[in-house]
């Protein structure tokens, strides 16, 4: 992990790390860098923001931020940055995600945060790749073939299931 990392993963919480270790395997998977931080909107304000505000000059493509419960994380930062921002729900607390992911998703107009689902460390993964691989051939290569690899296995398990009935 490297602080001038292509992606940056910010948690409210060292405790949302098993929550998204999908979002950072799959990151791996791409060869995508990243960098992985404890920030929150409520209890260090001032060292998130000042982290938004400075991601793109440290090389920063695309942030994700993993909060539970109030989940102001992605808003306070997207409100700092002009990269993009995308949004991991974490699931926890009395109603077991659905205040995180109200939380992420109900933001501002000209502060978008692009929202995955509860838990969804993968598909945030995958949406970074996708968004990098804008100026990035051989990553869109690389996101090709495991589009193609991901529908092998879907028509292989149909297959097995075939043989089976």
């Amino acid at each position: 992990m490297s602080e001038n990392a292509t992606v940056a993963i910010l948690m409210g919480s060292k405790n949302d790390l098993s929550k998204i270790q999908s979002c950072l395997d799959t990151l791996k998977e791409f060869g995508v860098s990243y960098t992985v931080r404890v920030m929150s909107a409520h209890r260090t304000p001032e060292i998130a923001c000042t982290f938004a505000s400075e991601a793109r000059a440290k090389g920063t493509k695309v942030i994700i931020c993993a909060a539970g419960m109030a989940a102001h994380l992605a808003g306070v930062v997207a409100g700092h940055s002009t990269l993009p921002v995308i949004g991991i729900p974490v699931s926890g607390g009395a109603i077991g995600g659905v205040d995180a992911l109200y939380s992420t998703v109900q933001m501002p107009p000209g502060i978008p945060v692009a929202t995955v689902a509860v838990n969804g460390g993968k598909n945030a993964a995958i949406l970074a790749v996708q968004m990098i691989s804008l100026a990035d051939e051989s990553l869109a290569d690389k996101l090709a073939q495991y589009k193609i690899d991901m529908a092998e296995k879907v028509v292989a398990h149909d297959a097995e299931l075939q043989n089976e009935i």
